[in-house]
């Protein structure tokens, strides 16, 4: 079966899953996800799971980018920030939804290589770093909305700093080991008003830079 052919398959999925926004749907069908993946999984790269990418981190199910990135309500004039580059799938589907993505990982090797699916996808409204991500990107905030790859203990004090007035911040919360808690938080410029959307499973949003080679 064609690469084509499994995404069209994909797309149907995750229509029957419950994904409604077809300017989601249409940014998941622009974005060939088998350039994102480890050659060993390229057969894999429409199946609706995640698969593992170097450093240990993994490509996150296609279903989860898809929800989350409906969850986040991306207009075409936000920012986004992207707490944890990975393979720049997520980056990619952001930068079709939204004016501008800043996207930051603590692994130098995930970002070079992610940077050069992004230019190969000719999507140049994408700025990528490599930092502590817990700190986010504070010289190009505030941000509409911000999205975490990676699970945190706890809210970063930093992100929320970040976030505009009117934004909304996605992260995956550890609740206890092995519970995790997909919360959205809403800046209403009194308050941050949290809910909690699904129980999901990411790795854990690490502190600092990693140390490679």
């Amino acid at each position: 079966m064609s690469d084509d052919r499994r995404k069209l398959e994909l797309i149907a999925s995750l229509r029957d899953q419950g994904i409604a926004d077809e300017r989601v749907l249409a940014a998941m069908a622009e974005t060939p996800r088998e350039l994102f993946v480890n050659e060993v999984f390229r057969p894999q790269a429409y199946a609706d799971n995640a698969l593992p990418i170097a450093c240990g981190q993994t490509i996150s199910q296609p279903y989860i980018v898809a929800y989350m990135t409906e969850m986040l309500k991306i207009a075409p004039h936000h920012k986004v920030l992207e707490i944890g580059t990975g393979s720049g799938y997520q980056t990619a589907i952001l930068a079709r939804l939204a004016k501008t993505v800043c996207t930051v990982e603590r692994y130098r090797t995930l970002s070079h290589e992610a940077g050069e699916r992004l230019k190969r996808l000719k999507l140049a409204n994408v700025m990528k770093t490599v930092v502590d991500g817990r700190l986010g990107w504070h010289q190009q905030s505030p941000f509409d909305r911000i999205i975490v790859t990676a699970a945190a203990k706890e809210i970063p004090e930093a992100l929320l700093d970040q976030l505009a007035p009117g934004g909304i911040l996605l992260l995956p919360l550890e609740r206890a080991p092995g519970k995790q808690d997909l919360v959205r938080i809403t800046n209403t410029e009194t308050e941050f008003v949290s809910e909690v959307l699904l129980p999901v499973r990411f790795v854990p949003l690490l502190e600092g830079v990693a140390k490679e080679g």
